[in-house]
């Protein structure tokens, strides 16, 4: 009872100084005196006191409230948030709900200076006499209190958040009479529109809608601004008891506090009797529409993970990334993206059409479509739905993006890797019609083999799908025909290292985000590291742009809730590759579509394209990487959990007996590529110079008559190699040059060997003429016999004549000679 009795002595005491603070500020008005309840004297100077030692310095923070995420075309992706709340201006509330709102919850709110006094009596009197615990139920008083909640909140402070709303006991009083002076210094400093406005965008309307605009969407799927009068009372008079009185779950006690809010309206002659009764008629129609706060409510869930993850390495959104994700929960976040729904919705049919969703092969699919010159991912599909759940077709792993943005760990790229052995062969000097000897497939490489530190271990056994000797190719044909002895043979002469520094200045990573391991030549040459297909989208968009490498990006910009661009870290691009050589790269890859391993893949309307096949061992992977000047597109085709042997199986009606790059991947990807091109200019790709095509060719000077030393500095000179063949018999004094070869005059490519022939420093001798041969002994001529002479020549008979219709002279008569 004393403890009563003192608790009551207090109380008596704040009230007094609460009265005299109100008189001093003037914001008690004529006939508004609160019951003083023997409030006077020294008690109420010592609550004067108290009162005016209570902090003063209300700040208001920025709003949680939900971000959102827009494809290129300004649709939505997804509204990452903590609390769905949208803020906007009063002008954006419909006037009838901002009626509705304050004859509800504070009919004198354009009267009283922040408190209103009957209120505080009513409440003290109830609460002295043991009742429930009242409120003062001003407007601005909630708008104090729900701040102090959400500052409390923004900064963790749990104890914080409770104590602004606490309604029992001495706390209860204490925390009413620091709102009550908090709500004084807001009416000092805010007009009745911008308290309003902080209260509409701040209030909690149930069902995890907070703010009148979110909640207008939610529940009627319309903005505040359109709201009727039945629906802006419902909202209305849900604030009071949110979590009882929300239409989607308790339809009828929502009905019946509109009513409620109706008949206030009403009393208060805010609405008309006709107005009143029709809205009273009306039911209740809901159109219920969630918010998408997860990507996995969005209509494109594994990019917009992607988003989530690539912000998060944003240092504009905080220094670290429990600040950044704070930020896009509750930062009121527009994030623009560079997603294009057309091509996204276009290649996800594309793929599903070849490779379904969950098939009973579990054959996983995937592609990303880049641009290229500025590294914005266009799309990124792949045959599963999202799902944070294991099961058939059904994954949260993103297939074509790497660790870090979507947890995958990407797969084996098989031959797509020869593309930067391409690349790097021209960068050191070969032109596209160099030849490399292509051993016979089963060759086995050696360590010795290899001109550099990237080396295999054991001895390395390479096969080709076509077994046997090929000899010597050009880069062309070994690229159509994916020969893999002849690269194999091409990075002994460049060095693996040397590709592998292609392939990360061109910005070919593994899934883990590391350089591709080039001690391991395999990885190199033929792609047994595990890649990503917007990585493989990416690398391959270089070579369209030019020699051009564009990290890929997904997002252009971030506006904060002030309506500030953030300065984000744009795509970083860098020249991997000088223009003339991607523009050979390109020559070289482009026969892949018209007479190689993907024949039969070329885009429709004759668009210019280049691209590579991709498999790996046993058929586990699959790829096709390909472009033109304005998309880059990989496609991958694979196991993605168990390997096993993709040989002998059915998709989507059609029998595959072995799975390569161009059996699945490359018709999906002339698919994807023929309908993201749609309307696009046809443009030709640049042709290479002379330079790239044939080689640096130079003529080589004439040195004959010279001596050795002197010929070797000319032709070093010139820049060729120089070997010396045998000597070889001349006029010239021994060791001088007699000629080359290639002869003087001809061109030859720089750094192409010549071979010098020294003389041997005489002319020998003719060899002596062989001896005349012997006559043979002359026989000794016979005596003549006469022979007679005849008298008449029979012609000869039909049977002397050959069969082959010649004839031969017959016997004729006997003759006699003349003595």
């Amino acid at each position: 009872m004393q403890g009563r009795i003192t608790n009551f002595t207090n109380i008596l005491s704040l009230l007094g100084a609460f009265v005299a603070t109100s008189v001093v500020l003037g914001l008690l008005g004529a006939g508004l005196m609160m019951p003083v309840v023997g409030a006077t004297g020294a008690v109420a100077r010592e609550g004067v006191g108290v009162f005016d030692a209570l902090p003063s310095d209300f700040t208001a923070g920025p709003l949680a409230q939900q971000s959102r995420i827009l494809a290129a075309d300004g649709s939505l992706i997804a509204t990452p948030y903590d609390e769905n709340r949208i803020v906007v201006p009063l002008a954006r509330i419909a006037p009838v709900m901002r009626q509705a709102q304050v004859a509800i919850e504070d009919s004198r709110f354009y009267e009283h200076g922040g408190v209103d006094p009957q209120g505080v009596a009513r409440a003290a009197v109830s609460n002295l006499r043991g009742g429930d615990t009242q409120g003062a139920s001003t407007l601005t008083q909630q708008y104090v209190k729900i701040t102090l909640q959400e500052n409390a909140l923004r900064n963790n402070d749990k104890a914080a958040a409770q104590a602004a709303v606490a309604r029992q006991g001495l706390a209860g009083y204490s925390r009413k009479l620091q709102e009550l002076k908090y709500a004084v210094t807001v009416e000092q400093q805010l007009t009745k529109d911008q308290i309003l406005q902080g209260y509409f965008n701040l209030v909690y309307y149930g069902d995890q809608a907070y703010g009148v605009e979110a909640a207008a969407r939610h529940y009627f799927g319309v903005s505040a601004s359109a709201l009727t009068l039945p629906q802006a009372a419902m909202l209305a008079g849900l604030t009071q008891r949110p979590g009882a009185t929300d239409p989607v779950h308790f339809p009828e006690a929502a009905l019946a506090r509109r009513n409620v809010v109706l008949d206030r309206m009403h009393q208060l002659r805010l609405i008309t009797d006709q107005a009143w009764t029709a809205a009273r008629a009306s039911k209740v129609q809901l159109k219920v529409t969630s918010a998408q706060n997860s990507c996995a409510t969005s209509t494109y869930p594994y990019f917009c993970d992607y988003v989530i993850a690539w912000l998060k390495q944003q240092p504009a959104l905080g220094k670290t990334i429990a600040e950044r994700t704070k930020n896009i929960n509750r930062g009121g976040l527009t994030i623009q993206t560079t997603l294009d729904p057309k091509i996204q919705r276009q290649a996800q049919k594309d793929l599903e059409k070849r490779v379904p969703v969950g098939n009973g092969k579990s054959i996983g699919a995937a592609a990303a479509v880049v641009q290229p010159g500025t590294g914005k991912i266009l799309s990124m599909v792949q045959n599963t739905r999202y799902s944070n759940s294991a099961g058939k077709g059904r994954t949260a792993v993103n297939y074509a993006a790497d660790k870090a943005y979507g947890n995958s760990g990407g797969f084996q790229f098989g031959s797509t890797a020869k593309m930067f052995a391409i690349a790097t062969a021209l960068k050191q000097g070969m032109p596209v019609k160099s030849r490399v000897n292509a051993p016979p497939s089963g060759t086995v490489f050696y360590k010795s083999d290899f001109s550099d530190d990237c080396k295999p271990g054991p001895p390395w056994q390479v096969g080709n799908d076509e077994p046997g000797s090929v000899g010597r190719v050009t880069l062309t044909k070994m690229t159509e025909q994916s020969i893999n002895t002849a690269f194999v043979a091409l990075a002994e002469k460049l060095g693996v290292c040397a590709i592998g520094q292609t392939m990360t200045a061109m910005g070919l990573h593994s899934s883990m985000g590391e350089p591709i391991h080039s001690r391991n030549p395999s990885n190199v040459v033929l792609g047994s590291d595990y890649v990503s297909p917007v990585t493989v989208a990416s690398a391959y968009a270089s070579v369209a742009a030019e020699g051009s490498y564009c990290a890929p990006v997904p997002v252009v910009s971030v506006i904060n809730g002030e309506r500030k661009s953030l300065p984000l870290q744009a795509s970083k691009c860098s020249q991997a590759l000088d223009p003339d050589v991607a523009n050979g790269v390109t020559k070289v890859l482009s026969t892949v579509l018209t007479a190689g391993t993907a024949a039969g893949n070329q885009l429709k309307d004759d668009r210019p394209a280049s691209g590579k096949t991709g498999t790996t061992d046993s058929n586990k992977q699959s790829w096709f990487a390909g472009y033109t000047p304005q998309l880059s597109t990989a496609v991958w085709v694979g196991t993605p959990t168990v390997q096993k042997k993709m040989r002998n199986l059915t998709l989507a009606g059609t029998f595959y007996p072995h799975v390569f790059g161009a059996t699945i991947a490359a018709p999906i990807w002339k698919d994807i590529m023929d309908a993201a091109s749609e309307g696009l200019p046809i443009q030709d790709f640049a042709e290479p110079s002379d330079k790239v095509l044939e080689g640096d060719l130079v003529r080589i000077p004439d040195v004959s008559g010279l001596s050795e030393s002197d010929a070797r500095k000319q032709l070093t000179d010139a820049g060729f190699s120089v070997s010396v063949g045998g000597n070889v018999y001349s006029n010239l004094s021994q060791g001088d040059i007699v000629y080359t070869s290639p002869g003087a005059g001809s061109k030859a490519m720089r750094g192409s060997d010549v071979t010098l022939s020294p003389s041997a420093g005489y002319v020998p001798a003719p060899p002596p003429p062989p001896p005349a041969p012997k006559k043979p002994d002359t026989p000794k001529k016979p005596k003549a016999t006469p022979t007679p002479t005849p008298t008449s020549t029979p012609s000869p008979s039909p049977t002397q004549k050959k069969k082959d219709g010649k004839t031969k002279p017959g016997p004729g008569p006997q003759s006699t000679s003349k003595p």
